[in-house]
């Protein structure tokens, strides 16, 4: 199947292009979105797309929100996505995009960390806590957490990043009722997957939530959870303290593009990004691929 960097649909109207997503407008109450194969490193997005990631990423969140069902409603609605775009927009839906309920937003990145890697490891050098969370003394880098933390964020526009912030601050944005019930849920969501993954051979360091509010105030889990994008999937044979595994993502991209070359400096990590080499989208594809086929069998 051809890589989908861009959509094109004419017969719904287009809402937004996010960094992979883009979503369309089906009704007042629904929303199409299509996982593109686009793929962004350091908050930018490349220039290429890796083929059938989008498809990869749409099968892995569609099957955490049916496992992950139970703890939380989401925002799928079952209706096929063939069935709301012309006939000539069929090959841009095709496995790789869902009909979803048309939610309010909450402008927080539901973080939960099981181990100290990336970001978190940092701070925690610096500080001896992460968003605010004290630790344990002593702690290395890839080291397991004596219990899952929630680490939030605020939501940055296109470009930018998002930045870290306490659960103080997530309180006073949008209340300590929910703030509450937004940690319990998601620490819930990533302790049963991790349990889950484990069985397959993948540890599960971090990953992301979102959540919105539908017209009952009811929360739901939205957007994509669990996979190889809002997730640090490592293989579990590999895994050791002391330093982070190779991780079922864009690893590959990150690491080329850290040594990569512009007008002979190296890149400012700024767009646009630089041409990525085949080997570097073909081994990134494998990873996505393998990731899913771990989880999933499929």
């Amino acid at each position: 199947m051809p890589a989908l960097y861009a959509t094109s649909i004419k017969s719904l109207p287009l809402l937004s292009k996010g960094k992979v997503r883009d979503v369309y407008a089906l009704g007042d109450d629904k929303l199409l979105m299509i996982t593109t194969d686009r793929l962004s490193a350091f908050d930018v997005v490349m220039g290429q797309p890796i083929p059938e990631k989008g498809i990869v990423l749409n099968q892995m969140a569609n099957f955490w929100f049916e496992k992950l069902a139970d703890v939380i409603p989401n925002h799928l609605t079952g209706i096929d996505p063939r069935s709301v775009v012309s006939v000539d927009e069929v090959d841009q839906v095709q496995d790789r995009a869902v009909v979803a309920k048309r939610l309010k937003p909450i402008l927080v990145e539901a973080v939960v960390r099981g181990y100290l890697a990336g970001s978190a490891w940092k701070d925690y050098k610096e500080t001896g806590q992460v968003c605010g969370i004290d630790l344990p003394d002593g702690l290395e880098n890839a080291q397991k957490l004596p219990e899952p933390i929630f680490t939030p964020a605020a939501k940055a526009d296109m470009g930018e990043h998002d930045e870290n912030i306490s659960f103080d601050k997530v309180i006073e944005m949008i209340g300590e009722k929910l703030a509450n019930q937004i940690r319990e849920v998601s620490i819930r969501l990533y302790k049963k997957a991790s349990e889950y993954a484990a069985t397959r051979g993948i540890i599960i360091a971090d990953t992301k939530f979102e959540f919105g509010l539908d017209d009952a105030g009811q929360l739901v889990l939205m957007d994509e959870i669990l996979t190889a994008d809002s997730s640090r999937f490592w293989p579990a044979e590999t895994y050791h303290v002391g330093s982070n595994p190779p991780s079922f993502d864009k690893q590959f991209v990150r690491d080329w593009l850290e040594t990569a070359m512009v007008d002979g400096k190296l890149w400012p990590k700024t767009a646009p990004a630089p041409a990525l080499p085949t080997d570097v989208v073909n081994k990134t594809a494998e990873k996505y691929r393998e990731a899913l086929t771990r989880l999933t069998g499929v």
